[in-house]
């Protein structure tokens, strides 16, 4: 399969083309966002996903969004304002996902003493160079993470953490497409991933289309497939790391994590530098987003499979407790217990 563009400037730069994920596998449509209320509905409901993404597209949509607002805007002052507001807007659309806040606050950080007439220009440079940073970064954990894996090995995945939810080869994912570019011979247990089923209709579809022997399992199907041996490690993505090594990924992770634990399995977690908050103690201290509870009944089947009116808690992440985890990949290396001491004297 040619290698997909997830997130581009159309051809005018007045606005931003993404994959729609919502559409996959069945059907490959495009998104154009050129309004600040079109920029949020894409993060907020998912078109657009997995945190290295989302800092991508946020990103290029200040860049793009702050064109009229600069156009418009009465004095510099009034323009930075504005900006600031926009970015305060970008970031309520989805508040787990620590990528989205580190490029927001990033990007105004980098013009905070710019002259008026250059704001533009300068978005648009911070934006790219995020972009490219994150295809260096997740080629580095990549390779990384292809040091984990032997010939005829096993590894189970949970969500999504391949080149759609970042920019090339994905962080957890990308070992896995990695190792069969280079002759390694792996066979991958994708769970589903319910509600939204990102590992049915993403992973299986990145890892299939890669030539990786894939196996499409149910969430529930985990500890079965542990124990007739069929998996010798487990690699899933991040979108928070607290500084004590806790993390928030998918929901249903820390439920991979204890069973790994129980059945001797390593289980590691990959993610940008970007993803790691230190000013975030604990996994205690990680918001956890709750969705709708209509994913829960209703998304995806043909008819509602709940009574109406049940109470539903759909939280769209969980915490993995550092305990669980053999090791944090990144760009600078796989990072080991004691994850406190050891991720201070990298990132503190």
């Amino acid at each position: 399969m040619e290698k997909l563009v997830n997130i581009k400037l159309n051809a005018a730069e007045d606005g931003i083309i993404i994959v729609d994920q919502r559409a996959l596998p069945l059907e490959l449509k495009y998104l154009e966002i050129k309004t600040p209320e079109q920029a949020y509905d894409a993060i907020e409901s998912l078109a657009v996903r997995g945190a290295p993404a989302i800092g991508i597209f946020a990103g290029y949509s200040m860049y793009v969004l702050s064109k009229q607002i600069v156009k418009d805007a009465k004095s510099s002052s009034d323009a930075h304002q504005k900006i600031e507001k926009l970015a305060e807007y970008l970031n309520s659309s989805r508040p787990t996902a620590v990528n989205l806040n580190y490029v927001l606050t990033r990007v105004l950080k980098r013009i905070k003493d710019v002259d008026y007439d250059k704001i533009i220009s300068v978005l648009k440079e911070e934006a790219v160079k995020i972009h490219e940073e994150d295809k260096a970064m997740c080629k580095a954990i990549s390779e990384y993470g292809l040091t984990l894996l032997k010939d005829g090995m096993g590894v189970i995945t949970h969500c999504n953490a391949g080149p759609l939810a970042t920019s090339e080869y994905g962080t957890a994912q990308g070992p896995l497409i990695m190792s069969k570019e280079r002759g390694l011979n792996i066979r991958v247990y994708a769970d589903e991933t319910r509600p939204l089923l990102q590992g049915a209709r993403l992973t299986s579809f990145e890892l299939y289309n890669s030539g990786v022997d894939v196996t499409l399992i149910c969430d529930n199907m985990a500890s079965l497939v542990m124990r007739k041996g069929l998996i010798n490690i487990a690699f899933v993505g991040a979108d928070r790391i607290a500084a004590n090594g806790d993390f928030a990924n998918k929901i249903g992770t820390s439920g991979v994590a204890i069973l790994c634990k129980h059945y001797g399995i390593p289980f590691y977690t990959f993610a940008p530098s970007s993803t790691i908050d230190m000013s975030c103690p604990t996994g205690n201290d990680i918001v956890i987003e709750e969705r709708n509870g209509d994913e829960i009944a209703e998304k995806f089947y043909a008819k509602r499979m709940a009574p109406k009116g049940i109470k539903t808690f759909n939280p769209a992440f969980d915490v993995t407790d550092h305990n669980l985890l053999s090791g944090i990949v990144t760009e600078k290396g796989i990072i080991r217990a004691p994850f406190d001491v050891n991720l201070k004297k990298m990132f503190g």
